[in-house]
This record gives C-alpha cells, structure tokens and sequence, in this order.
C-alpha cells in the first residue's frame, strides 16, 4: 500500500515531502512507532530520486520527528499531541434528521468488558462457555470448502440457499412457521430485520405501534426512521390489541416470551392481535428472540403459524442461541413484502457474509444446533430454578417474581418502595450487576422492578449474587 504523498512539480522536492511527512506525523495521520517506507521503495512511487527521500528523512531524524533503527528502517516518533481547536463545522442542511438520530437513547449498549461485575445478571447474553466450539470449527471449514466454489463472487441478497433452506425447516419443525425457503432473508442479526422492515413499511410521521414496556432498541429504530411510535400497553395475556392505533402500519410484539416481562401472549389474544391488524392494513413483527429455550406448558403456536392472510413477519436470530458476536438473524417475510425487502437488503449492505451462511447451514442441517439448544436447556433450566428459589427465600419481601415459560431472563416487580438507583449502586459495589426494567417503558409510567438474565452468570453464583442484594436491601430499610 502506498504512503499518500502528492508532489507538484519539479522543485524544492525534498522539501516537499519533508513538509508533508512532517504535517501527517504532527496531525495523526502517522501513528507514533509507524514505520515509513524504504528510501528506495518511496523513491520508486513518487517518481523522484532515492537521495531526496534520503534528505527528507534526514530533516526529519533532525527535528526528531523520525528515529532509524539500524538493519530495521525509519519509524515516525511522534511529538505529544496539543490540543489544536477544531476549524467550526458547516451548516447542515440535514440538521434535523442527524439530531433525531444523536438524541435517540440507547439503553441496551452493554458495558465494556471491564466494567461488567462477576455477577453478571445482564439480559441477552447466553453463555458464553456452552459455546460448541469443536461442532462450530467443523462447520467453519466445511463452509470455506463450500465457499471456495464461489469465492471472488458475490452471494445471494437474500441469503445462500442451503442456510435459507435450512431455516425454513427449522422453524417449521420447533415453531411450526409454514413457510419455504424463497421466504427467508438472512440478515445481520434481527436487528437488521427490524430495520429493512421499518424502511419498506414506514414513511415519516407513519405510526407504529409497539408494546410497552418493550423492546427498545425496535422503538428507538422505528423513532429514527421518523415514525411516530406509539406504545401500546401489555397485561398478563400480552398487547392489548384494542388499544392498537387505528393507523399503524406495523405492529412489533414479542409473543413467545415477552420482552422484557416474560409472559408468553395467550392464544385467544394472539388471534385478537391477528384480527385487530387485518382489520387496520397493518403488518405484525413477530420477534421471536428466545422462545428456542421453554420449561414449562405445552408449545403453542406462533403467530405466523396461525397467520392465514400474510400479515406476519416473522424475526429470528441465532444471536440467542448461539453467539452475538455471529451476527445473523432472519426473517420470513409475506408475500406482500419479500420483493421490497430483498431489494433493501441489497441497497443496504448486498449480502451478509458468505462465509458463516456456509457454516451455519452445515450446523444445523447435521443436528447439531438442535443438540446445542438441548444442552443449553439443561443448564439455564437449573439457573431458572435457582432464581425462583432466590427470589423466594430471599427477596420475598422485596420482589414478585414474574412468570415466565420461555427464555433465558425473568423479570420482577417491586412490593413495596425500593430506591433502585441505590440499590442498583451498592449492588455494583458488591460486584453485582443488576438492570432496572424502568427503561423498558414508553408512554405509560415505569412500574419499578429488576430485568434478571441468567445466561452469563454460572449457576452456583446466583445464590451468592441474590444474598449479597438482600443485604443491600435490609441494610437499606
């Protein structure tokens, strides 16, 4: 790669490029410890002569901006940066929209790594030592043979056929979404499922409806895509359908599992839902997040199974249960919207990548993504019990546990007042990590309780973690 170095002319050729190399090492633009290309090879690229790179650099070493070491080469020794004021930005004629998107909030950003607690009851996150590593590595080089064929090509929009196909009978099998593989478009995680479907469905000042509390990285998402979001309350049964506007173009729920409470929509409410937005033209997201993980009640069926009138997007992701850091997520999509979502897709970023499609095909094809889930059942099943046991032995006075059937998180409300901001200090203090569920809230009041995953915390450690927050809690009455 060549050194961004412009000479003009025939003159002063050293002192050009002294000039040059002296403002990129002052402004940055040449990191401290960087090293500068040979004499002879920068000579070759500009066109000039090896004894003007040589003078430059000798300057250079003279104003101690350049250190040679020998048989290693030239390398930038940059002075200490001050703090130059930044030239005043232009106007924008954008203004507005770039202030819509820099006020949005963004409160599910987990913390850096370092800033987390050992216990660790943060939502999401799965467990990262149940990751099957050796079945994963196994399907990664089966994908690069597979993607060898058509490497130095780009892929399909809409994915590579055979994770396509895959999904299909995936989600036919454990959610019972009839569906074929033309219906599936594979996605950077579902969050960007979300966001194709906000740009063909909404249009600024178009209202969508969302639950609240809820999910609200979907909120924020619809809000910056300029629509007007309207939270729309949840009760034991899940939405309230009958409180959905008239108007709405989409309605986002979270069904199996709801976010973040927990409880899974009834069916009689799930064809209330079903029938409410059929009546009003509007398209329902069915983001079936965690629902891979249920410990109790017989399966039920999905939204898009019940679907008759291809009203249902439904939103997955293997971010859940296998790895955020994979980054695929899909949705199948109606009739009514495959095109426009495919073209989106392929405005927006062309195709997700080849290389874990491949792999991601060959694990669940072979079983072993369904071998994963059972295992991971196992475990967050015994994390479940030892929460509810926690919260009934300890935290009693303080906390009801909601039900919840599905999932790798649980919530709780308050029984009576509790200063969550200091509890949610002092239990960080302690080395524990606990998420108010205020947050989650859009239009109606907060309802003050705690959001508990237990997928990044071991099992052992929730009985220590919930203790040490009952002695917050006492040494707070």
């Amino acid at each position: 790669m060549e050194l961004h170095i412009v000479i003009e002319g025939r003159k002063d050729l050293a002192g050009q490029l002294y000039r040059q190399l002296g403002d990129a090492i002052r402004s940055g633009r040449l990191a401290h410890g960087q090293q500068l290309p040979p004499s002879r090879l920068l000579a070759e690229q500009l066109g000039v002569s090896r004894k003007t790179v040589a003078q430059a650099y000798s300057r250079l070493t003279l104003d101690k901006l350049v250190v040679g070491k020998v048989g290693a080469g030239s390398f930038v020794q940059a002075p200490p940066r001050r703090g130059a004021p930044r030239a005043q930005a232009a106007p924008l004629a954008a203004a507005s929209t770039v202030a819509r998107w820099d006020a949005l909030p963004a409160p599910l950003r987990h913390p850096a790594p370092e800033g987390r607690a050992r216990y660790e009851f943060v939502g999401g996150r799965p467990a990262a030592s149940l990751f099957p590593q050796q079945d994963w590595r196994r399907c990664v080089l089966h994908g690069m043979r597979d993607e060898a064929n058509a490497r130095g090509r780009y892929v399909e929009t809409e994915g590579v056929p055979a994770l396509r196909d895959a999904i299909a009978r995936h989600v036919a099998f454990t959610r019972g979404v009839v569906c074929t593989a033309a219906q599936v478009v594979v996605t950077n995680g579902a969050q960007q499922a979300l966001d194709l479907l906000g740009r063909v469905l909404l249009e600024p000042g178009c209202v969508a409806a969302v639950e609240d509390p809820g999910y609200p990285a979907a909120r924020m998402l619809f809000a910056g895509q300029g629509a007007q979001v309207v939270g729309v309350p949840v009760d034991h049964d899940g939405i309230l359908p009958d409180l959905i506007p008239a108007n709405a173009r989409l309605v986002y729920v979270t069904p199996a599992h709801q976010f973040p409470l927990g409880m899974p929509m009834s069916v009689a409410r799930k064809r209330a839902l079903l029938a409410r937005a059929r009546a009003i033209g509007a398209i329902v997201i069915e983001d079936d997040y965690d629902s891979a993980f249920r410990y109790e009640g017989r399966p039920t069926d999905s939204l898009a199974g019940m679907d008759k009138h291809g009203i249902v997007a439904y939103v997955g992701t293997f971010s859940k249960v296998l790895t955020p850091e994979l980054r695929i997520g899909f949705m199948v999509a109606p009739d009514a919207l495959l095109n426009a979502v495919q073209n989106a897709k392929h405005y927006s970023d062309w195709h997700t990548a080849a290389l874990p499609q491949h792999a991601l095909a060959r694990f669940i094809s072979e079983g072993a993504l369904l071998r994963h889930i059972r295992r991971c059942h196992a475990v967050y099943a015994q994390r479940r019990e030892h929460l509810r046991a926690g919260f009934a032995q300890w935290l009693a006075p303080w906390f009801d546990l909601l039900p919840a059937t599905a999932g790798f998180h649980m919530a709780a409300h308050c029984r009576r007042d509790v200063d969550m901001d200091q509890l949610l200090r002092l239990a960080r203090r302690a080395d524990v990590g606990l998420y108010t569920l205020g947050k989650f809230y859009c239009s109606q009041p907060p309802r003050e309780g705690l959001m508990l995953g237990y997928g990044a915390i071991d099992t052992l450690d929730i009985g220590t973690a919930l203790q040490r927050v009952r002695d917050i809690l006492e040494q707070s009455d």
